[in-house]
């Protein structure tokens, strides 16, 4: 018997190092660590030991005969990554890092942002340095996107903020909440109160398709409409148009998978969820039974995961369609796909594919319906959407090209997810093209190249919007190394205030700072507003509400 990891896993390597017989890979050393979708557990090495399980954040790791049906495959999935990668190890120790001297003093570090990019470079501070860290975002709410936009059906992956908040009940770390770097507090006051300032901003911005129509009342970004069902203050009042029966997103990526399945799945579905009130209420009023998803490649190509993928054919009263002529390869992809040296995941996608396009289609449920080698060119309406015009298209050299096949598919509701950018920070240098600070392995640099002292990026702000949460942990950790680096070498600058008069500061300025004891006092009413209904919890949707709670 051995354990297995299944489609929760946020990818963090938290259980690498707690495996006695070092048999979960890819390592954070491994080429394939960075564009993997999941970790995987070899099972002839898997000593049964369960310390992977204790180390999971997300709860992602069973015992091979405790899974369930929705979960069985992956047993399949964890051995056929090793039969493409032979285990090899040699159990060699992991290198730690040594603690930088203690005659340097407390190191001072600033975090801008509470997502995960800046929790996992938080949580590598406390470990392995003497220091006192900030942390501040302008939400009243820790956690980015763990919060605001994971879908509310994944509640495990959002497991991993338990993580962080037993690593943040230390005074060492701080909680600058309702705090905006730039309106509050300036990029020169951070670095006059710390040797260092991390930013870890993510990507709040969209990409655009720049086609005709795309403004119109109906068409939003996935990015608007994430943060909508979950509850984001910014986004709490915004409205959608569910009255029509289908909706297109034009996508497909993991983060329009969520949507579709928040579309369909229905509130009986997630009325259990902490999916916003107000979220929740309009679809319980929604008419939509069809959710097109369009990519402009192929299904070897397409951006969900396959994990995810799989998922989807496991949801209750809703079909996957797919039309069987969209599977037919192109001469290049067959040939990847059917190669000795194939990743599992992509033949693992071609079939799902095929698997799916086979299944009978039931007319009583609702559909996901996948239309692969499809690109917008308009969408069509007056005053609103009222459809969407696409291109057929064709791959040329791993490219998609269009042809001269267009059809227009009527709907009242276009949702783009074609990817997250970041946006310019005041005083820092910004990479427009990429929407990056541009950086050294997260030291940042100016236009000429040159590290701008004592200013570092981690998360999506640095490397743009790919991978999953637990991506950011190494991500993060390679930051780290480099501060602390710094800090040996004495090349950060002692900050001319200390953490008291930064409290001071911050006070003068904003009245409703919302500290460590008034995330908590959030937390606990959200939870307890959620016990009736038997919700992990009922968000606060407003930020006057949240502050109201602090004062209490």
């Amino acid at each position: 018997m051995a354990y297995v990891i299944t489609q929760r896993c946020c990818n963090d390597a938290s259980c690498i190092s707690e495996c006695p017989v070092d048999c979960i890979r890819p390592t954070p050393e491994q080429r394939e660590f960075a564009n993997t979708e999941m970790l995987y557990i070899d099972p002839d090495t898997c000593i049964d030991c369960g310390a992977c399980v204790d180390a999971c954040p997300v709860d992602a790791i069973f015992s091979e005969d405790e899974l369930s049906a929705p979960l069985a495959r992956f047993k399949d999935i964890n051995a056929a990554w090793f039969d493409r990668h032979p285990l090899e190890s040699d159990l060699s120790p992991l290198k730690v890092p040594p603690r930088p001297a203690k005659e340097l003093g407390t190191l001072r570090v600033a975090i801008v942002g509470a997502g995960p990019a800046a929790c996992y470079a938080a949580e590598a501070l406390l470990k392995r340095a003497d220091v006192e860290v900030e942390m501040f975002d302008k939400l009243p709410t820790p956690f980015g996107l763990v919060r605001a936009g994971v879908a509310p059906d994944h509640p495990g992956t959002k497991g991993v903020t338990a993580m962080f908040e037993s690593a943040f009940k230390r005074e060492a770390f701080q909680y600058y909440l309702n705090v905006e770097v730039g309106k509050h507090i300036s990029h020169d006051e951070l670095l006059a109160h710390h040797h260092a300032v991390i930013y870890a901003v993510g990507a709040s911005s969209d990409r655009r398709l720049e086609i005709p129509g795309e403004d119109l009342p109906g068409s939003h970004a996935a990015t608007e409409f994430v943060a909508w069902y979950n509850g984001h203050p910014s986004y709490a009042d915004r409205t959608f148009d569910l009255s029509g029966e289908r909706a297109v997103i034009i996508g497909n990526g993991n983060v329009a998978l969520d949507v579709a399945r928040v579309l369909t799945l229905g509130p009986d579905a997630l009325k259990k969820t902490d999916i916003a009130d107000h979220a929740l209420e309009a679809l319980r009023n929604s008419n939509i039974r069809e959710v097109v998803l369009l990519g402009r490649r192929g299904p070897a190509q397409a951006a969900y995961t396959s994990p995810e993928f799989l998922a989807l054919g496991y949801l209750p009263d809703i079909d996957v369609v797919i039309d069987p002529d969209d599977l037919v390869l192109d001469p290049a992809s067959q040939a990847e796909v059917d190669s000795a040296d194939a990743e599992p995941s992509l033949r693992m996608k071609v079939q799902l594919a095929g698997e799916y396009a086979a299944r009978p289609v039931d007319p009583s449920k609702k559909r996901i319906v996948f239309r692969y080698l499809a690109s917008p060119v308009e969408v069509i309406g007056s005053d609103k959407v009222e459809g969407l015009k696409i291109v057929r298209n064709e791959l040329v050299d791993g490219s998609a090209v269009a042809t001269d096949q267009t059809e227009t598919i009527d709907t009242g509701l276009v949702i783009r997810s074609v990817g997250y950018r970041g946006v310019a920070i005041e005083g820092l240098p910004f990479d427009d093209r990429r929407g990056v600070v541009p950086n050294e392995n997260g030291r940042v640099i100016d236009e000429a190249g040159v590290p701008v002292e004592g200013v570092f990026v981690s998360g999506w702000i640095k490397r743009g919007p790919r991978g999953v949460i637990g991506t950011n942990k190494t991500d993060a950790d390679e930051t780290v190394d480099l501060i602390l680096q710094d800090f040996q070498a004495m090349k950060l600058e002692k900050p001319a205030h200390d953490r008291n008069a930064l409290k001071q500061l911050l006070d003068e300025r904003q009245a409703d700072l919302i500290d460590r004891t008034g995330w908590r006092k959030i937390d606990q009413a959200e939870r307890q507003r959620g016990k009736a209904g038997g919700r992990p919890r009922v968000k606060f949707t407003a930020v006057d509400e949240m502050v109201a709670v602090t004062k209490d």
